[in-house]
């Protein structure tokens, strides 16, 4: 790979990034805070939170396998999503890479930091190789995105081709683990420490259920960290949410007993799908969502709206013509599904 300093945005690699008031006594005893600026009053809440959440840092480490300097937090995926193009990408000048269909928020983020976004088509069985992906890259090209298991076709990408990828890019590489929580295969951020070009995204969405909590983790290099640590708003990731994260973080046994059943729930809803008339296939899935391709998938999801049934209509995306992706939901409401769907 490039330096990272090669790789870097001239002005961030430069930048004297923000000291807070609170990273300039970090390592020491305090107990009266009269330095930045805050009413004294309406405990806890008047204090500003740690802006390099190391508490939650420490938790999650030993869940996640992988050190604390190698963890940033983001208000959300999407802040993670959003960092490397303004790191790296010099805007009306780099480009960045990924294979289509994928998740939109990359190209949303592409577009509005002006970067080029090259997407590249998956083939038939939704997958793609290393080769086909270098294909599409000049001296230009910073990130190179794959998302696996992907969205919205739910798959894993083949795990030899993104190595592949990872050796052979002389940029960076992110891969979006969102839904490797329901994945049996091994998640690239175990192999942190052999691809320094790599940055692993991951969320506590959706296998550990605190979607509104916004908080979304990347895992890479302590220096590309460092570099994100460096750009992010000093206080990106509020008191409340690393509170509750610090909760979720108490009994990781409980997600695990979550992602049980709803691969148990996702079997029976593959199974069900495929017993009706109106289904004509079910892609194979390594997340908590399946992609079905349906014989009229706008109609079926304007009579599912009525009924107050909402799944994710995608028939507008490449390769996923007619196609409706469906959460799997508690036992009940997929039962109401079926229902609905089997009176159509």
């Amino acid at each position: 790979m490039k330096s990272l300093e090669e790789l870097a945005r001239p002005n961030i690699w430069s930048l004297a990034p923000y000291s807070s008031a609170r990273n300039e006594y970090n390592g020491r005893a305090a107990h009266v805070f009269l330095d930045a600026n805050e009413n004294p009053y309406n405990k806890p809440l008047n204090r500003y939170p740690d802006p390099l959440q190391e508490d939650v840092k420490a938790k999650l480490s030993v869940v996640k396998r992988v050190r604390p300097e190698q963890i940033f937090l983001g208000n959300g995926s999407d802040e993670a999503i959003d960092l490397p193009y303004r790191c790296f990408c010099r805007p009306g000048i780099d480009n960045v890479v990924a294979i289509e269909p994928t998740y939109g928020m990359y190209k949303v983020c592409a577009d509005i930091n002006d970067v080029e976004y090259r997407p590249v088509l998956l083939d038939e069985n939704y997958q793609i190789t290393a080769e086909k992906l270098l294909k599409a890259t000049d001296k230009n090209t910073k990130l190179i995105w794959v998302c696996s298991p992907n969205n919205p076709t739910g798959n894993n990408i083949n795990r030899d081709e993104i190595i592949k990828l990872i050796d052979s890019f002389e940029g960076l590489v992110i891969v979006d683990e969102a839904y490797s929580d329901f994945s049996s295969q091994k998640p690239l951020r175990d192999e942190l420490d052999r691809h320094p070009n790599m940055i692993v995204l991951n969320t506590f969405s959706k296998a550990w259920g605190c979607a509104a909590i916004r908080l979304g983790m990347a895992f890479a290099s302590k220096d590309i960290i460092s570099i994100f640590n460096k750009v992010k708003y000093p206080y990106n990731v509020n008191s409340l949410t690393q509170k509750q994260a610090l909760e979720a973080l108490k009994d990781p046994y409980e997600v695990d007993k979550w992602v049980k059943i709803i691969l148990q729930e996702r079997l029976r809803m593959i199974q069900a799908f495929n017993d009706l008339p109106i289904c004509e296939k079910v892609y194979n899935t390594d997340a908590n969502f399946f992609l079905a391709k349906m014989k009229d998938a706008q109609k079926t999801y304007d009579y599912l709206v009525d009924k107050g049934i909402i799944v994710r209509n995608r028939t507008r995306i490449s390769l996923c013509g007619n196609c409706l992706r469906i959460t799997i939901g508690t036992k009940l409401e997929n039962q109401d599904l079926l229902a609905a769907l089997r009176d159509l």
